[in-house]
């Protein structure tokens, strides 16, 4: 059996202070400037030797992570980082810690590879994903994201998206006339701005989750409700069981 494949989200803050030595990772250094001062690692991001920077903390866990994306990298040169090099190898650090294996560009992932989609949420489903979180019902998915997920509900293969996800999902289906339960707990804004894409929002208590039985879609709120990891960690692994269980 094929496995599911989850879409890590890489988030623009840092999850938690870094534990390593080194808080910036430069492979040579700038020469003094006599401009006004910039934020200094947006003016040297480019100088960021990301090869060792991986290869450390491959080592630290024990991940197999090989290389970042052109458009990841792109990312990474146009943000401001105005943690400087703590947050940008935070970024990294949580990226490899949740994907500790081979990596796929999700170009090169289709629906047919799989027996599952699970989305999961965070601020990067939000920015990175789609720009749900800066412009609302306005937004842009991602478009190998948006293929992926049309092409799953089509194939009528289950998909579960957790936390803010749920908002891309109604976007994508929206824009083609699917109307999807899912739920991003009780916050009436967001249920609103999912309602205006197409969805329909059914409210849900952080520990639960809500089932489309019909389009074989399985959301929980996860920390759009949660006050603690296990309040989150319970609709999420009940949200995982179903899924599973639709394959």
């Amino acid at each position: 059996m094929r496995s599911p494949i989850a879409a890590p989200s890489t988030r623009a803050r840092a999850f938690r202070a870094s534990r390593s030595r080194g808080a910036s990772f430069c492979a040579r250094s700038a020469p003094p400037s006599t401009g006004p001062p910039a934020s200094p690692l947006a003016a040297r991001v480019h100088e960021v030797d990301l090869a060792a920077l991986l290869e450390d903390l491959n080592r630290k866990h024990g991940c197999s992570v090989r290389g970042v994306e052109d458009e990841v990298l792109q990312g990474f040169r146009s943000f401001s980082w105005p943690g400087n090099g703590r947050e940008l190898r935070n970024v990294l650090e949580e990226s490899a810690r949740i994907a500790r294996g081979k990596i796929k560009n999700l170009k090169d992932v289709k629906a047919a590879d799989l027996d599952a989609l699970m989305l999961p949420g965070g601020f990067g489903a939000a920015k990175n994903l789609c720009d749900f979180a800066d412009n609302g019902v306005d937004c842009s998915v991602n478009p190998e994201v948006e293929r992926l997920v049309k092409e799953i509900v089509a194939a009528k293969k289950p998909l579960a998206a957790v936390c803010i996800a749920p908002a891309l999902v109604a976007k994508v289906l929206g824009d083609e006339k699917i109307k999807a339960k899912l739920t991003i707990g009780n916050d009436e804004g967001t249920a609103k701005a999912l309602e205006t894409m197409g969805a329909e929002h059914v409210a849900c208590p952080v520990r639960e989750f809500v089932v489309d039985r019909e389009h074989k879609i399985v959301t929980s709120p996860a920390y759009m409700l949660a006050g603690r990891i296990s309040e989150a960690a319970e609709g999420i692994e009940k949200t995982v069981r179903t899924l599973l269980e639709m394959i």
